[in-house]
């Protein structure tokens, strides 16, 4: 299982342990990923997903999960939030 935020393509970042005698050895920044479920509102269930803490925050910025999954850009979703959006789209077209 990678660790990359299926919502907001989030994933590790690498950098330095920096000592006090300023000695710099690689280190790695993983994103804090969270198991959820997300409910949306039109097509009326629960999805599950591995999301950052971050990236929660944005979907409830921005009012749910259905308004974030319209509005994110399809490289940043993972194939489970695409086919979700794909899903959200066809309910739109058929409403």
């Amino acid at each position: 299982m990678s660790r990359i935020c299926e919502l907001t393509g989030k994933g590790r970042q690498v950098g330095h342990n920096v000592s006090h005698a300023n000695n710099k050895t690689k280190r790695v920044f993983l994103p804090n990923l969270q198991n959820v479920t997300l409910m949306s509102e039109k097509l009326d269930r629960s999805f599950k997903f591995r999301v950052s803490t971050q990236g929660l925050r944005s979907v409830e910025h921005n009012g749910g999960l259905d308004n974030w999954l319209l509005k994110t850009n399809d490289d940043k979703l993972s194939a489970n939030a695409l086919k979700v959006k794909r899903e959200l789209k066809k309910a739109a077209a058929a409403s």
